[in-house]
C-alpha cells in the first residue's frame, strides 16, 4: 500500500492537519474525567454548586472544542480520501486505456470494472481513516494508561492485565478472519461477471428462457459469497462480546480495589471514577484498531489487485512518435509470413498468412466460425502484435507507425456494433469531431442510413441510448458503418458488419462501397459468399490458414473450402447445367 502515498501529494497539507486536529481532540478527551474527577472530589463533596457549575462548563468547552477539531479532521479526511480514490481511478481508467487487447483479455472486463469501483472505494475508506483514527486510537489507548499511572500506579496495574488479554482477543480474532476478506474480493469479482453477464445478455437469456438456470447461477455465486462474509462475520461477531468481557471485568476490579483503596484514604472516588472512565476508553480505542485492521486488510487486498492493473506494461506501444512517410507505389497492405498466437494458448491463431492489397482494392476474407478472420483484421491497427512475420501499411512496417497515425489511416466496424449514449450526431463524430451535417448525411447515405435517420423526430440531434438500446441491429450496424466513413479513411475495415441486413439492403450497402473503392482500401469479413463474390480478391480461411486466395470464379473452380461455402448457401445448378 505504501506505492499508493505517491497520490497523497496533492493532499498533504489535508494529510496532516486531519492527524493534528484529532490528536487535539483526543488529549481533550484524555482531560474530561480529570475534569470530572474533581467536579466529583472538590464541587460534590463540598456541595459547591458554584465550583461544579464552572467545571461542568469546562467539560462543555473541552467537548465543544473537541467536536470542532473532530468536525475539521472530518473535513480534511473527506477531501483528501475523495481526491486521493478520484486521482487513483483517473490514472487506473487512463492506463487501462492504454493497455492492449491482449492485456484486457488476460484480467478481464467484470473484474477491471470491481477493481477500478469496489477496490478504489476500499482504498479510500483506508485513506480516511488513516487520517482519522490512525492516530487518535494508538494515543488513546497510551494516553490512558499513563494518565491511570498518575492518578494510582498501583490500581493501574489491571491496566496492564486486561491490555495484554484485550490485544490477544485482537490478535487471535484477526488472524482468523483477515484471509477471508481476501477470498470476499475474490468472489466478489465472479458475482461481478455473472451480474454483467446477465445485464448485457439479457434478450437472449429471455429468448431461451433462460431466467431460472440464470437466477440459480447468480444466487449460487451470491450464497458462495455470503457464506464466506457469514463465517468471517462469526468470527468477527466475538470480538465485541470477548472485549466487553475482560473491560467489564477490569472495571469490577478498579471498583472493587479501589474502593478499599477510597477507604483508606489512598484514593478518592472521582479517581476511581476517572480510571472508569480510562478504561472504557481503552476499550473503544482497541475495538477501533480492530477495525482498522480490518479495513487496512481489505484496502492492502484492494491495493494488490489495483497495483496488479497499474503495473501491467502495454504489450503495444508507440516504437517511435514522428509521424511516418509513406513509401510510394507500395502495396496498402502486405502480409509477409504471417503468424499469431493468442497469449496462452497452444494453437496459432493464424499461420504463414502472405497476402498483398493494392490502393483502392475491395478484398473480401471468409471462412466458418473460428477459423481467424476477425484476428486477421484486428492485427492491421495493431489491437494486437503479429507473433511471427510483418504487416506493412503504405510500405511501412505497422509496428515502426505511431499508433494515432495508424489508426486514423483506418476506419474500423467491429463484429459488435457498439453506439455510445448521446446524440446521433456526436456518436458520428467521432473519428473527426469537426465534421459537418452535410458530411454525416453523405457517410449516412453511403452507410444506407440515411432513410431512417430522417423518419426520427430529431434527425441527427436523435437521443441515442446506451449501447444503442433504442435501435434495431441492422440500423446499429449501419451507423457504426456511417461513423467509420466519415474523415475518409484511407483503408475501411468491415468486420462482419452487415450480418443483421436483410440482402437487398446488404447488395445496396456493398455497391455504395464499391463506389468508393477508388479513393479507399476496403476489407470486407463476412460469412456470406454473395457479400464478398464481387471482391478483386478473396481471401478463404481454414483454421487460421490461406487455404485460397483469388476472384469468385477462381476459387469457384480450383479451392473446395469455397465451392463449400458459396453452395450452402446458393441453389446448385442443376447436373449438366452451367456453374457460375
Amino acid at each position: 500500500m505504501l506505492k499508493f502515498t505517491r497520490y497523497l501529494k496533492k493532499f498533504w497539507k489535508e494529510t496532516l492537519i486531519g492527524p493534528a486536529f484529532k490528536l487535539t481532540e483526543a488529549i481533550f478527551e484524555l482531560i474530561v474525567p480529570l475534569v470530572m474527577a474533581r467536579i466529583i472530589d472538590v464541587g460534590i463533596a463540598n456541595r459547591d454548586t458554584v465550583y461544579v457549575l464552572r467545571m461542568g462548563a469546562v467539560m462543555i468547552l473541552l467537548g465543544l472544542v473537541g467536536l470542532g477539531c473532530a468536525l475539521i479532521c472530518q473535513y480534511c479526511a473527506a477531501r483528501a480520501s475523495q481526491g486521493f480514490g478520484t486521482v487513483v481511478r483517473s490514472e487506473m481508467f487512463a492506463h487501462i486505456n492504454r493497455l492492449s487487447h491482449g492485456e484486457i483479455d488476460q484480467i478481464g472486463t467484470p473484474s477491471l470494472i470491481t477493481r477500478i469501483t469496489n477496490d478504489v472505494n476500499q482504498l479510500q475508506l483506508a485513506v480516511a481513516m488513516l487520517i482519522r483514527l490512525v492516530v487518535r486510537a494508538p494515543f488513546l489507548v497510551i494516553g490512558a494508561t499513563i494518565m491511570a499511572l498518575l492518578i494510582n500506579w498501583k490500581l493501574a496495574l489491571i491496566f496492564f492485565v486486561a491490555g495484554p488479554l484485550v490485544a490477544l482477543v485482537l490478535y487471535l480474532i484477526m488472524s482468523r478472519s483477515v484471509p477471508f476478506y481476501r477470498i470476499i474480493q475474490r468472489k466478489l469479482d465472479r458475482l461481478s461477471l455473472i451480474a454483467r453477464e446477465n445485464l448485457s445478455g439479457v434478450r437472449v437469456i429471455r429468448a431461451f428462457s433462460r431466467q431460472k438456470r440464470e437466477k440459480a447461477r447468480f444466487l449460487e455465486a451470491s450464497n458462495d459469497q455470503m457464506s464466506t462474509s457469514i463465517a468471517v462475520g462469526k468470527i468477527s461477531a466475538l470480538l465485541n462480546p470477548l472485549t466487553s468481557t475482560i473491560i467489564n471485568l477490569a472495571i469490577a476490579a478498579v471498583l472493587w480495589f479501589g474502593g478499599i483503596k477510597v477507604n483508606m484514604g489512598e484514593m478518592t472516588q472521582g479517581e476511581v471514577i476517572a480510571f472508569v472512565n480510562y478504561l472504557n476508553q481503552i476499550l473503544l480505542a482497541m475495538i477501533v484498531v480492530a477495525n482498522l485492521v480490518v479495513i487496512f486488510t481489505k484496502a492492502s487486498a484492494s491495493a494488490n489487485r489495483v497495483s496488479e492493473v497499474m503495473e501491467l506494461q502495454p504489450s503495444i506501444t508507440n516504437r517511435c512518435m514522428a509521424p511516418v512517410e509513406p513509401k510510394p507505389d507500395s502495396p496498402k497492405i502486405l502480409f509477409d509470413k504471417v503468424s499469431f498466437v493468442y497469449p496462452d494458448a497452444s494453437d496459432y491463431a493464424l499461420s504463414n498468412i502472405s497476402l498483398e492489397i493494392g490502393k483502392g482494392q475491395t478484398i473480401g476474407i471468409i471462412g466458418g466460425t473460428g477459423c481467424g478472420k476477425s484476428t486477421l483484421i484486428n492485427l492491421i491497427p495493431r489491437f494486437y502484435e503479429a507473433s511471427h512475420g510483418s504487416i506493412q501499411v503504405d510500405g511501412v512496417d505497422v509496428q515502426n507507425y505511431p499508433l494515432g497515425q495508424l489508426r486514423r489511416k483506418i476506419g474500423m466496424v467491429p463484429q459488435k456494433a457498439v453506439l455510445f449514449s448521446g446524440t446521433l450526431r456526436k456518436n458520428m463524430q467521432w473519428r473527426d469531431p469537426n465534421a459537418t451535417d452535410e458530411q454525416i448525411w453523405t457517410a449516412l447515405e453511403t452507410a444506407q442510413a440515411a432513410e431512417f435517420v430522417r423518419r426520427m423526430p430529431d434527425g441527427l440531434d436523435s437521443v441515442i441510448l446506451q449501447g444503442g438500446k433504442n435501435l434495431s441491429g441492422g440500423q446499429k450496424q449501419r451507423l457504426t458503418i456511417a461513423r467509420a466513413l466519415i474523415g475518409s479513411p484511407e483503408i475501411l475495415i468491415l468486420d462482419d458488419s452487415a450480418s443483421a441486413l436483410d440482402f437487398a439492403t446488404d447488395a445496396a450497402l456493398r455497391r455504395a462501397i464499391a463506389s468508393l473503392s477508388g479513393e479507399m482500401t476496403v476489407l470486407i469479413v463476412s460469412q456470406r459468399a454473395n457479400s464478398v463474390r464481387y471482391a478483386d480478391q478473396i481471401v478463404v480461411l481454414e483454421d487460421g490458414h490461406a487455404v485460397g486466395i483469388g476472384t469468385h470464379d477462381q476459387l469457384l473452380q480450383s479451392c473446395k473450402e469455397y465451392q463449400e461455402i458459396y453452395w450452402s448457401q446458393n441453389e446448385q445448378p442443376q447436373e449438366g447445367g452451367k456453374a457460375e
